[in-house]
């Protein structure tokens, strides 16, 4: 299992959003159980995403999935409750593979998320 992260001096630790997988802080976003089973969480430097994207998960395009890739392209973190949403959050990184989270409040994550990226503009 890899280890916490460690908090730099003078870090903003201040959470804006939590729920039991997804976690926005001041600075960054945290998805737990990103490398189930073999670590514990991925952080994610706002100023590292491109952009956001909502999609419609469906039976057959994300909702079954709890953990993993279907295609290779899209990697969701460990979300037992995945099968119960209808939407999800899909993050460019500027990489091939794109995170994809499930909140539990889609709106309040995309919205911070948002409101991060529109500051460096």
């Amino acid at each position: 299992m890899m280890a916490e992260e460690p908090v730099l001096p003078g870090a903003d630790t201040s959470t804006l959003y939590r729920d039991r997988w997804i976690e926005c802080t001041a600075k960054a976003l945290i998805i737990r159980g990103y490398y189930f089973p073999f670590g514990n969480r991925k952080t994610i430097p706002y100023d590292r995403i491109l952009s956001i994207n909502e999609y419609q998960m469906g039976p057959l395009t994300g909702q079954g999935r709890i953990w993993g890739s279907g295609d290779l392209r899209h990697y969701a973190n460990f979300d037992p409750r995945r099968p119960h949403k209808k939407r999800a959050l899909i993050l460019d990184l500027g990489r091939f593979i794109r995170p994809v989270i499930t909140p539990d409040d889609v709106d309040q994550v995309k919205a911070i998320i948002e409101a991060r990226l529109g500051r460096r503009a």
